[in-house]
C-alpha cells in the first residue's frame, strides 16, 4: 500500500486503510480492508473501534459481521470524510486501480466493460 498524509495525520496504515476503503466503498468491515489492503486483522479493528467511539463512523450487525459506515448525524465525520476525499482525489487512477483490484458491487446490468 502506497503512504498518504493520512498515515502521517493518524498514526497508522490501518487508519489509512480504513478511511480509504470507507471513502472508496461507502462502508467496510474488517476483514475486507485487511484483505484488500494488506494490514493485519487486528490493527484494522482496533481503528474501526475507535472510530466508531468517536462518532465519526457507526455500526450494524449483519450476521457476524459488523459493517461500518460515516455517520450521518456526526459533524465530525463529515470533516473528516472531507479530508480523506482530498487525499483520495489526489490520487491517481493507476494508484486507485491499485489499492482496490476487486470490485465489491455488482456492474449495473447493461453498462460496458471498458478495458484499457
Amino acid at each position: 500500500m502506497i503512504s498518504t498524509v493520512l498515515q502521517d495525520l493518524f498514526g497508522g496504515k490501518a487508519a489509512e486503510a480504513v478511511l480509504l476503503c470507507l471513502f472508496h466503498q461507502g462502508e467496510a468491515y474488517g476483514r475486507a480492508v485487511s484483505r484488500d489492503l494488506g494490514v493485519s486483522l487486528d490493527s484494522v479493528q482496533r481503528q474501526l473501534d475507535r472510530f466508531e467511539r468517536s462518532g465519526a463512523l457507526v455500526c450494524q450487525r449483519q450476521g457476524r459481521t459488523l459493517i461500518y459506515r460515516w455517520n450521518p448525524k456526526s459533524r465530525i465525520a463529515a470533516r473528516l470524510k472531507d479530508l480523506v476525499g482530498v487525499v483520495y482525489d489526489g490520487l491517481g487512477l493507476e494508484v486507485k486501480e491499485k489499492i482496490f483490484p476487486q470490485r465489491h458491487h455488482p456492474r449495473a446490468k447493461d453498462k460496458p466493460v471498458i478495458q484499457s
